[in-house]
């Protein structure tokens, strides 16, 4: 498996890391200064996943992709390899299969977010492009939000 983790332990309960993972991402999705605009998020599997990551000087990346899992309180999982438009679904060029959960972890909670990708090559080059550092800087957003 082609996976790159991020992970996290917040000194917070579990439901608030939750409520922050599912119900605010425009605060947290990105690494500031960019931001998000929520499209759309249809909260089951197979249901639309739909944002536009916005710069600083006004660029803009469309992201699309549909839910392949959403279990409430837990984990939720996109994929990037299939958008869904007017009910229809129709396959993308895929770059990754995206994880994120919380789960309870002593008194505090552990958040990990993953990035499967279909070879190694894909993999290598999210890693080059900045995964750990984008990632980790919104992991580290998100740890501030809950711990707030």
């Amino acid at each position: 498996m082609y996976e790159l983790t991020i992970t996290r332990l917040i000194d917070a309960p579990v439901e608030k890391c939750w409520d922050v993972l599912a119900n605010r991402q425009e605060e947290w999705w990105c690494p500031a200064p960019w931001r998000i605009e929520m499209v759309a998020q249809e909260r089951h599997a197979g249901g639309r996943s739909a944002m536009v990551m916005k710069g600083p000087e006004g660029e803009e990346m469309p992201q699309e992709g549909v839910f392949l899992s959403w279990e409430d309180g837990t984990r939720f999982v996109t994929t990037d390899a299939v958008s869904l438009a007017d009910g229809i679904y129709t396959p993308s060029d895929p770059f990754m299969i995206g994880i994120w959960e919380v789960v309870p972890e002593g008194d505090g909670t552990r958040y990990s977010a993953s990035a499967r990708h279909w070879t190694e090559e894909a993999m290598l080059q999210h890693k080059e492009i900045g995964f750990e550092q984008g990632w980790g800087a919104v992991a580290d957003q998100f740890v501030a939000l809950c711990e707030g």
